[in-house]
């Protein structure tokens, strides 16, 4: 039995809210807008680089973002010692090469995995609590890191719906 992404409920972030129910509510919609990305498709078509030269593929955005959620919100702001799932200091761009032999459906499940254990670690946390970034040394606040993830998302999204469209044609927000 093949394997296919399954489809998503993505609510609407609210449009009158305070500002932490916004952030998470934009958030969750831009984790749920990739997920819509690559419902239906099968692992094949999740693999597929649609805009060449790009090796950019829709599996390749999913396995990355697992990345992006686990270093800002385990790793950096609590602090976890967790490695990387899919890069390594040899090969950086890891989770975006090395698609052609992954498992898809698990790197889903990894995905999806690695985005509720980052909302637990940021349950009951401030958004003024900070951290100090281990490369650069500047204090960040958790505020800081919901509104970078929801830029790193939208950025990604919209990759998402150019390699979406090239698959199959399906278009939409």
């Amino acid at each position: 039995m093949t394997w296919i992404a399954p489809s998503v409920e993505r609510l609407d972030p609210p449009n009158v809210a305070d500002e932490r129910t916004a952030l998470e509510g934009w958030l969750q919609f831009h984790r749920a807008t990739l997920l819509t990305k690559c419902a239906g498709l099968d692992a094949d078509q999740l693999k597929q680089a649609s805009v060449p030269p790009s090796i950019l593929t829709l599996l390749g955005l999913v396995r990355h973002m697992t990345e992006v959620e686990r270093s800002w919100f385990r790793r950096r702001f609590s602090m976890e010692q967790v490695d990387p799932v899919y890069y390594s200091e040899t090969q950086p761009d890891g989770d975006f090469e090395n698609v052609a032999d992954a498992d898809a459906e698990r790197d889903y499940a990894a995905y999806l995995a690695e985005c509720q254990a980052a909302d637990a670690v940021v349950a009951g946390r401030g958004l003024d609590e900070s951290f100090v970034h281990p490369r650069s040394k500047a204090d960040m606040d958790l505020r800081w890191i919901y509104l970078h993830m929801i830029e790193e998302y939208a950025r990604h999204n919209g990759h998402a719906d150019l390699i979406r469209e090239r698959i199959d044609g399906v278009v939409g927000d």
